[in-house]
């Protein structure tokens, strides 16, 4: 049985929900709703005009109710008289097939038939900037390299510790922050789940990390690429498959090759199939492109890929298998659509399974240095454009994430290529004003 959120709400002491769901470029949207009303939202939903958000809806389109999943309820450490509550997005009694949350649900069903269920871990990495978003918030952190400054981690430690507080009050196993590889960079961890949960704590920890950076006077950005010359943000995704009870690691087998199962191989050679694919959905935006195709950044490496290849525990590619059993994603950056992020990665893991995909050669080599000795490797996409056009030709991951988003998110995006081309920028006055 599901929870009652009304009784749920009087024993915690909330007051209003906010009734969420996240759109197709990412936005969480949300209406505050009283508990006196939320167990009548529980059944028939929150109504939102779909067009005035980020989803491929017209005015004319009837209400679109978000439904809300009692068991994604969270309760706000930081204003505990509110909850959040992710939301199933339905119309005319029937769910919007292009929701992001909605295309995670059907591929959890769509691998549960293959007898898969997938978990998956995410490291979010983000910067700490001024209100104004132009500048790194600590003036003093300044290092030519950085990563893992403790200094520079004591500066920022009441916002960081206070959100990890959070995550350990509600659970979710908390077990590392750091400084990462770029002036005012950090990353948090928290132990990995089914990926729907995983999707939900990732949506919920962006809205958290955001509100507690702006009640220390910090403004938290997780934009792949906010400054040139400096380490972009990455959302590296580690993923394994379990059996249905979730008791045994399908992936695990320590008499194959880096301890990675045939059924592991057959997934992580559908990731490396769809990989050009992937780059639409894993770096949605066209800053995304500026950290994974980047030149050397101060630090001395971008530790992002540009290149379709796996590797064991190397951090230079695309995919690394860093111990038996899993293997990490190291392509989606911070951008990344919580729900789209986890549903692109089942859609080409699940083809991979049934075409019993080969993930091609493992490359054990350092990528920055000798990349250009590895023949016949896909280049990642070098613009949002040409993911685009790589999503649009793989028939296969289309028809698996679903026609009808496929349709919209390619629709949304090319809308938003079209707008940035017509953007006039300063550097097309430095580069031609003298021409």
């Amino acid at each position: 049985m599901a929870k009652d959120l009304a009784k749920w709400a009087k024993e915690k002491g909330v007051k209003y929900f906010m009734v969420s769901y996240t759109d197709l470029f990412g936005g969480q949207r949300a209406k505050l709703v009283p508990t006196q009303a939320i167990n009548d939202m529980a059944v028939d939903g929150a109504g939102f005009a779909g067009f005035a958000t980020w989803l491929d809806l017209t005015p004319a389109h009837p209400d679109m109710m978000a439904v809300p999943d009692p068991e994604a309820a969270i309760q706000l450490p930081w204003k505990k008289e509110v909850a959040w509550v992710a939301s199933n997005c339905v119309m005319e009694e029937k769910p919007l097939a292009q929701a992001p949350r909605n295309v995670l649900r059907r591929l959890i069903d769509e691998a549960a038939k293959d007898g898969l269920r997938v978990k998956t871990g995410v490291e979010p990495e983000f910067f700490l900037l001024t209100p104004e978003g132009d500048r790194i918030a600590d003036p003093y952190d300044c290092a030519e390299k950085p990563c893992y400054d403790q200094q520079a981690m004591m500066r920022q430690y009441d916002c960081i510790a206070e959100v990890c507080d959070y995550m350990l009050d509600l659970g979710w196993e908390a077990y590392q922050n750091d400084h990462e590889d770029a002036t005012g960079q950090y990353e948090m961890n928290w132990k990995y789940d089914d990926v729907l949960q995983t999707a939900d704590k990732h949506s919920f920890f962006k809205f958290m990390m955001k509100s507690v950076a702006e009640k220390h006077g910090l403004r938290c950005t997780f934009m792949p690429k906010p400054f040139k010359g400096l380490t972009g943000s990455g959302c590296h995704a580690h993923i394994s498959v379990w059996t249905l009870d979730g008791k045994k690691n399908a992936f695990a087998d320590n008499s194959k090759e880096l301890g990675l199962s045939d059924q592991g191989r057959h997934f992580l050679g559908g990731i490396m199939k769809h990989a050009s694919a992937l780059a639409a959905i894993c770096n949605p935006t066209v800053n995304s492109y500026k950290r994974i195709n980047a030149p050397r950044t101060s630090s001395g490496a971008t530790w992002a890929p540009n290149t379709v290849t796996w590797t064991g525990n190397n951090r230079t590619h695309m995919v690394r298998v860093p111990g038996p059993g899993r293997f990490e994603l190291r392509l989606p950056d911070g951008a990344a659509n919580p729900y789209l992020m986890q549903a692109v990665i089942l859609a080409a893991g699940i083809d991979g399974v049934r075409t019993k995909a080969d993930p091609g050669k493992r490359h054990d080599i350092d990528m920055y240095q000798m990349g250009h000795t590895v023949k016949n490797a896909p280049k990642l996409p070098l613009n949002l454009l040409d993911a685009l056009r790589e999503y649009d030709r793989d028939k296969t991951l289309k028809s698996m994430m679903g026609d009808e988003f496929s349709a919209a998110f390619l629709k949304l995006k090319h809308k938003e290529w079209n707008d940035y081309c017509s953007h006039f920028s300063a550097w097309e006055t430095q580069t031609t004003l003298d021409i």
